[in-house]
């Protein structure tokens, strides 16, 4: 509240410093809250803004009062009623600064001039000293303030210095002082009047109490200045919203007066500007065409740079096709020397054959051989066994009369002869047993092979005819089926794709969807033909294709992919009348053919030149056709019905037999892929049941085999220990009788017969082994040649599929550069078209530069636009005609326009001032709202505080509470100590007690507010002795501490005090109304 300023007593003692650094000092006082805020006694004076006279003349009812000379800390002024003492507080509120209201003494100043009288006079003298002095070089250590009030309420000031030279008359400089010392004569704090006391301090009403503390720490001006802000804040908004409509009114009249203001351009400058107009008007027609002429320019230019890029992709696609032709040539002629193998090798293979056959032959021959030894030798065996048993008969005899053991040694010879011959024999048989085992395993191991690789054949021959078949089912309801189950869902894909926009042109596929034969008998010859372009997909651009093969990707199953081609779309079918073979009897495939798109026709001719392949229907008339002595010119191979393709040098047969795409009878063809199926499944029942049987055979074969060999073996071991056992009775001679000898030599010969005849069946054996290995051998050679022809043949199969990949790309590769050359062509035919264009726009451009020059010889560079140029002269020669018509008076237009531009501008400029400081006073206000709240808040935690510690000088204790938001102060006391009084409203409490608490009040509003003499007006008119005792003893013990403060009170009573230096006592005599006496005393004398 107070502008102040503060130092350390130590620094200088003279100045007034805060009080709180002087605890040291005042000793036995250093409990009193309002004491340790208080410098030293003897060290703190008042140095700026107190009192030091006050002077009356003529003031109220007093015709002289004073002067009056006031001490620096406490002055006493007691006089009786009606001595002057409340004129003395009435002229120090009004000279310095307050309103009549002020004082509760009139309401207006010139009541305040004495009855009779034409003016009254104050004057008082303030203190100018010290640091808060307020321009000490000018006034000097004091300044005195003289005031006269005129009869008609007029008051004058003029503001002295010590000298009592005038140094101002003015009341703002009077304000300044005051501001200075911070005197505050319409505060109650700094001046309590009686009524003033009462209406506040005795008042009843909590409301009251707040006011007086809202008024007596300025928080109420605070506060009146807040509203009175907001106010003027919604006032100049409200006058900012007026002035927008008056500035639309205002800039609309501005505006209007301005054009009527441009509109007084005099007529000479009008067609002066009329004339530079058409003058720019003339260059500006030059300048557009010169810009039209650039982008031609430019065009040409890059048209001849980007010539080269053509003539390069005309030469790489050159490159290509050669590159494509010659790799073809390349395949060709691997496929013609493989054919060229197989020829040769065919007449080896037919030698290989004959040879075996051969060879086949001399083994059933010597098979005939064997066999015809073997009953020979059988024969001889009965002749054998025969004489043998004559013999045998006649040894009997013999041995009945040579003796038992002779005969008994004959017979085991001839038993173990017997056995060796029939082990012999039995020994011979299994091994022609083993080798027609062994040779019947072979023979049923290699049938075995070869049923295997058909049944696999016919295994997958089924497969094939299966899916087919299921294709054709499908196909009844919905041809599409048969290029595969998942075309129709792809097809549904790629339609949705287009209608969304992510295909610039819709691509079309499958292809053999999109056309169909006119002759049914050529549907399978187209198809050998087409081959896999039957399902391939075209698109008009790349983009295009890599969408369309993210559909394929995402609809079509496994790894399987179709073709897609990419060429630009032409809406028209290809000119293909130089290049397309003509024969008067057989269609070429693209005259077989129904084809609606222009773009499929394209499509397939481009990469299969459709228009240059005959369909023929028969095989032999077609070999007549291409490989006689005049082939069709254009015409590079022909297709006969059966799907053969014959060249003019060269034929190949189809694999496959039947239309798969362009059948026209669907239940036929099902009906034939379902006989082909029972067919194959009856067959393959075959191929199991020959199958089984061929196991069956070759399990009992080699069973019969391990039996054989077993029993070969037992044979020969148990030959052996016979050919033993008859070594020893061979060695006994025995006596023989003579007719045993004729029987004994046929024995011998028919043993060396059997002899001779078992080495003729060995070598028989021998040979017809030999004979059978050279078959084996010549069958193995035959085999061998045979599998070399068929690999040769495969290869050959791969190899005419890497030549029709090989013709596809060499087309493609043409298709390419003949499409890079019509593109180069088209190109060149665009550039001499512009070079023309260029041409006849620069002899128009040389015209135009000839007219503009005629109408302005030197150039002008014009930014606008011919256009606008046209506009405004048209604008500008009604502009002209109107302004012949009505040319009204020019000083009065011109007058009128400056006054509407000064007033428009004027009243923009106040609004953007006005916009401003509501923006500025908004911040500001929050700011001082938030720093207005924290400063009550702060103040009325001090007031309760310092309220607190007077009451408890006394013994009382109370209480004070604010109430900010109903604007309320309730003030309770309690006369005495203990718990067992309880606290009381003020109005409960003796008048002496009351008024005690009251003194109590106001100290502690001084304790908080900042003023540098403070007057209170008969502080002591209720209380008793006691009350009056100990509230005077506070106040001069205030005013004890507080040196650099004034204290004046006013008191009727009589008042008994210790001398003091710091006590001033001024006595007023009892009224005389006849005169007004001044009697001074300090103390008893003075």
């Amino acid at each position: 509240m107070s502008k102040r300023k503060s130092n350390s007593a130590s620094e200088n003692p003279k100045k007034r410093v805060r009080p709180a650094e002087e605890l040291a000092h005042n000793g036995a006082d250093a409990d009193d809250p309002l004491l340790k805020r208080l410098p030293n006694q003897g060290e703190a004076v008042s140095d700026a803004g107190i009192v030091e006279s006050i002077t009356l003349k003529n003031f109220m009812c007093h015709s002289l009062l004073g002067p009056f000379n006031f001490g620096s800390n406490v002055n006493f002024v007691v006089g009786n009623n009606g001595s002057g003492k409340s004129a003395i507080l009435t002229a120090l509120i009004v000279a310095l600064g307050g309103n009549a209201q002020a004082t509760n003494r009139g309401s207006s100043l010139k009541g305040f001039v004495k009855e009779g009288e034409s003016s009254a006079d104050v004057s008082i003298t303030l203190r100018n000293k010290g640091r808060d002095a307020y321009k000490p070089d000018v006034y000097g250590p004091a300044i005195i303030v003289d005031l006269r009030i005129t009869r008609e309420g007029l008051r004058t000031y003029k503001l002295r210095g010590k000298s009592g030279q005038i140094v101002s008359t003015k009341k703002e400089e009077l304000l300044s002082i005051l501001d200075n010392f911070n005197i505050q004569v319409n505060n109650p704090v700094s001046v309590l009047t009686q009524e003033m006391s009462k209406y506040f301090l005795h008042s009843k009403g909590e409301g009251d109490k707040y006011k007086f503390f809202m008024k007596a720490t300025q928080l109420e001006q605070m506060r009146e200045d807040f509203v009175y802000i907001k106010t003027t804040r919604h006032v100049t908004e409200d006058k900012v919203g007026k002035h927008s409509e008056c500035l639309k009114d205002l800039k609309r009249k501005y505006l209007e007066k301005e054009d009527r203001y441009k509109s007084l351009s005099s007529l000479d400058e009008m067609h002066t500007k009329l004339e530079q107009l058409q003058k720019q008007m003339a260059w500006a027609l030059v300048i557009e065409m010169e810009k039209e002429l650039e982008p031609m320019k430019e065009k040409l230019q890059s048209d001849r740079r980007s010539t080269a890029k053509f003539d390069e992709k005309v030469e790489e696609w050159k490159n290509k096709v050669e590159g494509a032709e010659n790799k073809y040539k390349q395949i060709q002629e691997q496929l013609e020397g493989i054919t060229q193998q197989v020829r040769e090798l065919q007449p080896k293979c037919a030698e290989l054959k004959a040879e075996a056959q051969r060879c086949n032959k001399l083994l059933k021959s010597s098979e005939v051989t064997v066999h015809r030894c073997k009953a020979n030798l059988r024969d001889l065996e009965k002749d054998k066994v025969q004489l043998t048993s004559r013999i045998n008969d006649l040894n009997l005899s013999i041995s009945q009369k040579t003796g038992a053991e002779s005969q008994a040694r004959k017979e085991r010879m001839e038993q173990i002869q017997a056995e060796l011959e029939g082990l012999r024999h039995h020994i011979s048989t299994l091994g022609q047993q083993i080798d027609q085992y062994q040779h019947a395993c072979n023979r049923a191991k290699e049938e075995q092979g070869k049923m295997k690789k058909e049944q696999a054949m016919l295994q997958r021959s089924t497969e094939t005819k299966r899916r087919s078949l299921q294709t054709m089912e499908s196909s009844r309801s919905n041809r599409l089926r048969r290029f595969g189950e998942h075309m129709p869902a792809l097809l549904a894909a790629i339609e949705e794709a287009h209608k969304r926009g992510q295909f610039k042109r819709k691509p079309r596929g499958p292809l053999g969807y999109l056309i169909s034969p006119k002759d049914p008998e050529y549907a399978l010859a187209i198809e050998v033909c087409l081959k896999g372009l039957l399902l391939a997909f075209t698109c008009d651009n790349y983009d295009d294709e890599r969408v369309l093969q993210h559909l394929m990707a995402k609809m079509i199953p496994g790894n399987r992919r179709h073709t897609i081609i990419t060429s630009q779309f032409i809406p028209h079918i290809h000119n293909t009348t130089k290049r397309a073979v003509r024969h008067p009897e057989y269609p070429s495939v693209l005259q077989a053919l129904e084809i609606e798109d222009p773009v499929v026709a394209n499509c397939l001719i481009d990469q299969k030149a459709i228009e240059s392949i005959l369909l023929i229907k028969n095989r032999t008339e077609a070999r007549r056709v291409m490989q006689g002595r005049n082939p069709p010119p254009n015409c590079n191979h022909a297709f006969s019905k059966e799907g053969d393709q014959i060249f003019n040098n060269r034929s190949y047969t189809a694999e496959q037999t039947r239309a798969n795409y362009f059948t026209g009878d669907v239940e036929e063809e099902i009906r034939h892929l379902q006989r082909e199926i029972e067919n194959q499944r009856a067959q393959a029942t075959r191929f199991q049941q020959q199958m089984r049987k061929l196991d069956d055979d070759i399990k009992q074969n080699e069973g019969l085999l391990r039996r054989a060999l077993v029993e070969q073996k037992t044979a020969k071991d148990k030959a052996s220990k016979l050919q033993l056992e008859l070594t020893d009775p061979q060695n006994v001679e025995e006596p023989q009788s003579e007719d045993l000898k004729p029987l004994e030599e046929d024995l011998q010969e028919v043993i060396s017969k059997i002899s001779s005849k078992r080495l003729q069946c060995e070598e028989a054996c021998r040979e017809m082994a030999d004979l059978k290995a050279s078959y084996e051998k010549a069958e193995q050679e035959y085999k061998q040649h045979k599998d070399q022809i068929n690999t040769i043949a495969e290869e050959a199969d791969s190899i005419k599929e890497e030549l029709s990949k090989a013709d596809q790309e060499m087309m493609r590769c043409k298709h390419h550069k003949k499409h890079y050359d019509e593109k180069r062509s088209t190109h060149l035919h665009n550039i001499q078209t512009l070079e023309a264009s260029l041409k006849g726009s620069e002899q128009e451009l040389q015209t135009s530069v000839s007219k503009a020059t005629e109408i302005s010889p030197e150039r002008l560079e014009v930014r606008r636009t011919a256009r606008s140029i046209d506009s405004e002269i048209n604008r500008l020669k009604v502009k002209i005609s109107t302004q012949q018509e009505q040319q009204g008076d020019r000083e009065e237009v011109v007058r009128q326009y400056h006054e509407a531009l000064e007033n428009y501008r004027n009243l923009a400029q106040q609004m953007k001032s006005l916009n401003t400081f509501i923006k500025s006073l908004d911040s500001v206000m929050n700011d001082r709202l938030q720093v207005y709240a924290e400063l009550r808040r702060f103040l009325s935690a001090r007031c309760k505080y310092y309220f607190d510690s007077m009451l408890a000088q006394r013994g009382y204790t109370g209480s004070m509470n604010f109430d900010h938001k109903n604007e309320t102060l309730s003030i309770t006391v309690q006369p005495g100590k203990g718990s067992n009084t309880s606290l009381s409203d003020m109005r409960t409490l003796s008048g002496g007690e009351r008024s005690f608490s009251t003194v109590c009040f106001v100290l502690s509003l001084w304790a908080i507010t900042e003023a540098p003499f403070r007057c209170l007006d008969e502080f002591d008119v209720y209380m008793d002795m006691v009350n009056r005792r100990i509230s005077m003893d506070m106040m001069l013990k205030v005013a004890a501490g507080q040196r650099y403060r004034q204290f004046i009170f006013l008191t009727p009573q009589t008042i008994n005090l210790p001398e003091d230096k710091i006590i001033c006592i001024l006595r007023l005599k009892d009224p005389d109304r006849g005169q007004n006496t001044i009697q001074r005393g300090e103390d008893e004398d003075q």
